[in-house]
């Protein structure tokens, strides 16, 4: 490779360093995602018209469906994004096993707090925004009653005309299920501010963030009756959606990962409750008991289309989610809950390897020397696998590419056709042991 610099695009070092690292590991850059987007353009579309109605007080909850590395959370992190720019508070969380919407050890709290550590907004786009969030509601009043009543800074005045108006929005969340001591607490974070006691400030983050362990520490530090906790969380994230809409942001969304390890949960009584729990929030807004919140959540299509373990053997939830007769029949419908994501195509797919030559040749300072002919005689390499239309994914992809340019970029005596021909051998020889382990496999069944 000769080395030299590429000036077809430019993207700041940080960006492509973020790119490079994490597309070699596997995983879904958090930035510089619009550089490398392909595809997914009626999906996008379709969650853009969500943006706008839950901008304009209404509410959504998608399932994004698809195989593990077909590109579910890629487009979630894309949204996410898109959700920033539109000026949406943003939180994210994947589920674990100590993550989940309810469980008997606290895993729906560890959810909640999870989504808490990753609220984002545009100026603070990688978490840690709730504290942020607060700041602008005080100073946007301050400035709001300064401006509608002539005051300035320091005037006695203006500390009332201030509670004046934290009183009118907190009274406008007293109505709601759980939000009079959400206003109180919000009241106390004020007061925190007005005095200068970071102790009552940091006690009503902690409140906020669901970190009291009792109801006598919040009564006790914040004069509150009640605490998040594991049955209840999702009340507080409605509050939170109608609290980011009433100072200024669009909405709240939430995006939530690996739904499937819902669907692995052993016990058939746990599994129940976190579909039932997945059910209130697919009721609550389909049928406008939210406002200005939209959820999205990310799994594979066993975790919904199993009826033994996955969502449709919750029968509630089956005959919401289950396709249309006309839309099941071969024809695309981007209005109803789930977005199935299907493989790119090729020509996507070499339209993502040409932008992925051009940011690892802008990152490590070469002009790539890899031709779009190359580029397809790799595409034929990987797609001539067997089965591979239907089994491989955007993330095999990728990483084998991202492997490809890294050896070429590091020994400069390899080849490119060296190192396909040397890859079409493995997967020769590959392909010969499972077909041989196969036969032996087969061989001891009878009929």
């Amino acid at each position: 490779m000769t080395e030299s610099k590429t000036t077809d695009i430019k993207i700041p070092r940080r960006l492509t360093t973020a790119l490079i690292n994490s597309l070699t590991a596997g995983v879904v850059p958090r930035i510089g995602l619009e550089h490398i987007a392909v595809g997914r353009k009626a999906e996008v579309e379709a969650i853009l018209r969500d943006m706008d109605n839950i901008g304009a007080g209404g509410a959504a909850m998608r399932l994004i469906t698809g195989r593990y590395g077909s590109g579910k959370s890629f487009l979630l992190q894309t949204i996410r994004n898109y959700a920033l720019d539109r000026d949406f508070v943003t939180a994210d969380a994947d589920l674990s096993p100590e993550r989940r919407l309810v469980g008997t050890k606290g895993q729906g709290l560890a959810t909640y707090r999870e989504l808490m550590t990753h609220l984002s907004t545009r100026t603070r786009p990688d978490g840690g925004a709730l504290e942020a969030v607060l700041q602008k509601w005080i100073t946007t009043i301050q400035q709001e009653a300064m401006k509608d009543e002539g005051l300035r800074p320091g005037d006695s005045a203006l500390t009332e005309a201030v509670e004046q108006r934290i009183f009118t929005v907190t009274a406008q969340m007293q109505n709601l299920v759980h939000g009079f001591d959400f206003a109180r607490v919000l009241a106390a974070y004020w007061n925190g501010h007005k005095l200068g006691e970071d102790g009552q400030k940091q006690a009503a983050l902690r409140w906020l963030r669901g970190e009291f362990p009792t109801k006598t520490e919040a009564r006790k530090e914040l004069d509150v009756s009640a605490i998040i906790d594991d049955d209840n969380w999702y009340d507080y994230i409605k509050l939170w959606s109608e609290f980011v809409a009433a100072i200024g942001y669009q909405g709240l969304l939430l995006f939530i990962d690996e739904g499937v390890n819902l669907y692995k949960i052993s016990n058939s009584i746990a599994r129940s409750s976190n579909y039932e729990k997945l059910l209130t929030m697919f009721n609550d807004t389909m049928q406008g008991k939210a406002e200005h919140l939209g959820i999205f959540l990310g799994g594979t299509p066993q975790f919904v289309e199993d009826e033994r373990r996955g969502l449709f053997s919750y029968e509630a939830l089956r005959s919401r989610l289950v396709e249309g007769r006309f839309a099941g029949a071969g024809y695309r419908n981007y209005t109803g809950p789930i977005l199935k994501l299907e493989m790119l195509s090729h020509e996507e797919i070499l339209i993502l390897l040409q932008k992925l030559r051009q940011i690892h040749g802008l990152h490590f300072g070469y002009t790539p020397t890899l031709t779009d002919a190359d580029l397809i005689q790799f595409m034929k390499m990987a797609v001539g696998r067997m089965g591979a239309d239907e089994l491989l994914t955007p993330r095999e992809v990728v990483r084998d590419f991202m492997d490809l340019l890294h050896t070429l970029h590091q020994n400069p005596e390899a080849s490119f056709s060296q190192l396909l021909g040397e890859r079409r051998t493995e997967h020769t020889a590959g392909a010969g042991e499972q077909k041989d382990e196969l036969d032996d496999f087969l061989a001891e069944f009878e009929l």
